[in-house]
């Protein structure tokens, strides 16, 4: 690990940044107690964020709230376009479709996470259409889980300035996914952070916030 980056990450351990780190931490802790509806809701946020931002995201599960799980896809697709989303198309297709095998979806994921996070995280890509590992791992985290790492742009060119990574893949495949998310286990491991914690803190490093 770059000597830089870990100064950096110490040095936000101890600033008042961690006082907000720490209380996102307790919103996904409380969301992991929440029932069904509160669970589809935030998949469908996830699935939101993909090529688009955080703060979207959020603004639209505001407006449409259980719209997710009720509209018929041609509305949602309407309300999704009305409120300023890009892919909202592609979008509503997936969270119609995800309706089905997300059925029992919190008892289903705690379930499989039992043993390992990484089993939820493997049957999401499998079964949620347009869930990949990033998507599956920001879902898994903002519902309380702490020991995935979400690899997006933010993250990935944390480690390619610091030399850990060759290069800012476009794309990852599942072996880079998890070969990069080592990288990361690591760094935790030695700062004595969760997975999820770190995350915080190298968002906060790109963008100045903390959000979900």
């Amino acid at each position: 690990m770059a000597e830089s980056l870990s100064a950096a990450l110490v040095d936000l351990k101890i600033s008042p940044i961690s006082v907000a780190v720490n209380e996102r931490l307790e919103e996904f802790k409380l969301l992991h107690s929440l029932p069904e509806d509160e669970w589809f809701s935030e998949l469908c946020f996830c699935l939101l964020t993909a090529n688009s931002s955080a703060k979207k995201g959020m603004q639209i599960q505001t407006e449409i709230g259980d719209g997710f799980a009720t509209l018929p896809q041609k509305k949602l697709s309407a309300k999704l376009k009305k409120l300023g989303y890009r892919f909202f198309n592609k979008r509503a297709e997936y969270i119609v479709g995800a309706r089905k095998p997300a059925k029992a979806l919190k008892k289903h994921i705690q379930k499989l996470a039992k043993k390992d996070t990484r089993n939820a995280r493997e049957w999401l890509v499998e079964n949620i259409k347009g869930m990949g590992h990033k998507e599956a791992s920001h879902f898994l985290r903002n519902v309380g889980y702490t020991d995935v790492a979400i690899l997006d742009r933010h993250v990935l060119r944390i480690l390619y300035e610091n030399g850990m990574i060759p290069e800012i893949p476009k794309s990852l495949t599942r072996t880079q996914y998890l070969t990069y998310e080592n990288l990361l286990r690591l760094i935790a491991y030695k700062l004595k952070l969760s997975l999820a914690a770190l995350d915080l803190y190298l968002w906060y490093m790109k963008t100045g916030k903390v959000l979900k």
